[in-house]
C-alpha cells in the first residue's frame, strides 16, 4: 500500500495554525490535518522545531532585559505587522 501525500493543508496554512497548535487550542480535525502535514513536510517540521527552540529561549527573558530602543522597535513592528506597513 503506497501512502498518498495529503493536500488539504498548505504549508502557509500552518505556519498561520503554528501557535494554536502548540496551545492545544485546534478543533481535533485540524490538528489531524497539522500533524498529517508535519509527517510528509521536512520544511513545515524544521520551523516547528525552531519555533519550539524560540519559545524556550525567550521564556528566558524579561522585558526589562531589553534596551529601550530594542523594546521600541519591536512594539513598532508588532503594532504595523498586521497592516502591512
Amino acid at each position: 500500500m503506497s501512502k498518498v501525500r495529503p493536500q488539504e493543508l498548505a504549508c502557509k496554512e500552518l505556519v498561520e495554525l503554528l501557535t494554536e497548535f502548540l496551545d492545544g487550542a485546534l478543533e481535533e480535525s485540524v490538528r489531524t490535518q497539522v500533524e498529517q502535514h508535519l509527517v510528509w513536510c521536512p520544511g513545515c517540521t524544521e520551523y516547528l522545531r525552531q519555533f519550539r527552540a524560540t519559545i524556550g529561549a525567550t521564556r528566558k527573558l524579561a522585558e526589562e532585559d531589553l534596551p529601550q530602543r530594542v523594546r521600541e522597535n519591536l512594539l513598532h513592528a508588532f503594532r504595523h505587522w498586521r497592516h502591512g506597513s
